[in-house]
């Protein structure tokens, strides 16, 4: 899948961002569509395409290397935080709940 625009990754109604997401056309968001959505911006912070945000690519030009498989695992905790119903998706409602 191919990097997001920040400006695609914006969405008002949460029916909206639900079919932003659902790239399968489910009528849910699987955790790999969320992480390939919420992925977007350590794709755009990543600027040598190495995979890992070293301390000059992070906000302030400092902190620890992030690799893309920390990242992924942030948001699959994310992702499991959302998932009320705990089945394994998310559906439009539980995309527009706060995060937990």
């Amino acid at each position: 899948m191919a990097p997001l625009s920040f400006a695609l990754a914006q969405v008002a109604a949460p029916s909206a961002y639900l079919q932003k997401l659902d790239t399968d056309r489910s009528g849910n968001v699987s955790l790999a569509e969320y992480q390939h959505w919420m992925g977007y911006a350590f794709e755009r912070m990543d600027r040598d395409g190495d995979g890992v945000l070293a301390p000059h690519e992070l906000p302030g030009g400092r902190g620890r290397p992030i690799t893309r498989a920390d990242h992924q695992a942030t948001l699959a905790a994310a992702f499991a935080r959302q998932d009320a119903d705990r089945n394994g998706t998310l559906d439009a409602a539980e995309l527009a709940a706060p995060p937990r």
